[in-house]
Formats: structure tokens, sequence, C-alpha cells
């Protein structure tokens, strides 16, 4: 069997797990489990990372930065006639992304979870909430001067607003799916966003 480079056999490994969980769930993931799934043997998972909880560790930042990427994009999406509306594209083009991975979704809330009660771990869903938070400021601000709109609010308070809304909305289409309550919300959720943005009456949508 050829030899396959430490870095390369690593980033199989988490993709192979990311594989695994997404479809059997995140208990799924054992190290014999992941070894198998692409073939080698269980030992070259603990040789490659370490440890187990090292593994966890890198599993959990590929999927923060799978997760934060899709953010970046939206901006190229939002180019709507006024800030509300490339607003709306934006918010828009992040859900669809969401919605079109409820695998990938699940297991990061699944591993997020799990990482509560561990010091180390939580550390690692911190720096993703604060990344979200830096990318989705970006996006809000990009926006923002494509339309020469000035914001009422600091944009990284407008992120954390509009995160707080979009990441409960994700989690509940999860747990209890209801398409037509989900698009009431994000409207109402976007609306409230650009009136908090631009300091004026929020809108019912």
């Amino acid at each position: 069997m050829a030899h396959v480079p430490t870095a390369e056999r690593r980033s199989q490994l988490i993709d192979a797990a990311i594989t695994l969980m997404t479809r059997e769930g995140a208990a799924a993931g054992s190290t014999r489990a992941v070894a198998a799934e692409i073939g080698v043997a269980q030992m070259t998972v603990h040789y490659v990372f370490g440890s187990k909880a090292e593994f966890t560790r890198e599993i959990l930042r590929e999927l923060s930065r799978r997760v934060v990427e899709q953010v970046r994009p939206t901006a190229e999406a939002a180019r709507g006639s006024g800030f509300e509306e490339s607003l709306n594209l934006a918010a828009r083009a992040l859900w669809q992304t969401v919605q079109a991975d409820p695998g990938g979704q699940l297991l990061w809330t699944e591993l997020a979870l799990q990482t509560l009660r561990d010091e180390e771990m939580r550390k690692l869903t911190a720096e993703h909430d604060a990344d979200m938070r830096a990318v989705t400021a970006e996006v809000l601000e990009t926006i923002a001067m494509r339309h020469g709109q000035d914001l009422a609010v600091p944009a990284a308070a407008l992120a954390r607003f509009f995160l707080a809304g979009f990441d409960g909305l994700s989690g509940q289409s999860l747990t209890a799916p209801d398409p037509e309550a989900e698009e009431l919300c994000l409207r109402q959720l976007i609306s409230a966003t650009a009136a908090l943005a631009t300091g004026e009456p929020m809108r019912i949508r």
C-alpha cells in the first residue's frame, strides 16, 4: 500500500468522521468506525491525532470552518435595490445553505452540546461563535457600505442580534420543522434586523 503523508491522512480521517457522523449521528464516531470508513487500522487514528480528544477537537474545528464559510458568500448574493432588500437576499441565501444540509447542522449541534461540560472543548465553540459574529458583521458592513447606509448600532451588535434569531430558527427547523412558520419568522427577523440597523421603525411583514 502506498504511503500517505500524515497531513493528507489527517484530512481524510476528519472528512470520514464528518461523513460518518452526519449519516449516523455523533455517537457513531468511534475511532474504530472512522478508521473502517476509509479502510485503515484503528491505530492510524491514534498515530495521526495522538488521542480521541484531539481528534474530536479537529473535527469541531473543521465543522466550524465549514459553517463560517457558508456565511461569507452571502455578501455577494446581497445585491438588492436597497439595504433591507439586500439584507433579505443575504439572509435567505444563508437559510437555503443551512436547509440544504440538515445533517451537517444536526451534527454541529450534537457535538457543540457535548462540549459544554468540557472546558477545553467549550473554548472551541466559543471561538466558533466569535468567528460567526465576525464574518456576519463583515457581511452587514459590506451591505451597508454598498447602499451608503450608516448603521445605527455597531455591526458586531447587529450580527449578534441576527444570529441569535437565526440560530434559534435553525434549531427549531431541526426539532419541529414547519416551513410556513419558518418563513414568517425569517421575514420578521430580517425586518427587525433592518430596523435595528437603520434606526427606523420595524415593518411587520
